[in-house]
């Protein structure tokens, strides 16, 4: 079964074999200013929005983010960021949150969105307890890839802090740093 969604990635429950069962080997890490540019083009191949070069240069600065890049056999494949919100904008408490991960289309489904998803989370967790994510409710690519490290929904709105959704509902999800999890 394979959903499209507005503007999302193409959605194909887990288990696909669209790709076949072979991921690539995936090399995450920190983000640099040389990336930005590879970032923008990645950006608008995937259809998404393009942010502004000045923006992208403010997150790498700032010490409460992380940005990370998927390099693939040396061409980079996809990158994800986080945000860090210093008030609560109820119902959205204060805190770290992963921002949006974009993955180059020829390589979706293949597990470079988990691996940015779990380096992001190291990361958060590193420094809270509790990893935060906003995600419009029609997103069920995004919905079923954070499900594996215990994302629950805590509320539905049409805006939580700086995020709008196109239909007007999102999902504000939680997940607890894990007990096994060693800081």
């Amino acid at each position: 079964m394979r959903m499209t969604n507005r503007g999302f990635a193409d959605y194909e429950p887990l288990g696909s074999t669209r790709h076949g069962n072979h991921p690539p080997a995936v090399e995450i890490r920190p983000a640099t200013l040389g990336d930005v540019p590879r970032i923008l083009q990645l950006q608008e191949r995937a259809g998404r929005v393009v942010p502004e070069f000045d923006a992208m240069v403010r997150a790498l600065a700032d010490e409460q983010r992380l940005t990370v890049a998927a390099w693939t056999d040396g061409v980079m494949t996809g990158w994800g960021k986080t945000h860090f919100y210093a008030e609560a904008d109820a119902p959205a408490p204060a805190g770290h949150y992963l921002g949006g991960v974009t993955v180059e289309p020829s390589f979706r489904r293949r597990g470079i969105g988990a691996a940015l998803t779990q380096a992001r989370l190291e990361w958060i967790w590193q420094r809270a307890g509790d990893a935060w994510y906003v995600v419009n409710v029609d997103n069920h690519a995004s919905i079923d890839l954070h499900f594996r490290w215990g994302f629950v929904e805590v509320a539905r709105a049409a805006r939580f802090h700086t995020t709008e959704f196109t239909g007007g509902v999102g999902l504000l999800m939680r997940a607890p740093r894990p007990e096994s999890w060693a800081l």
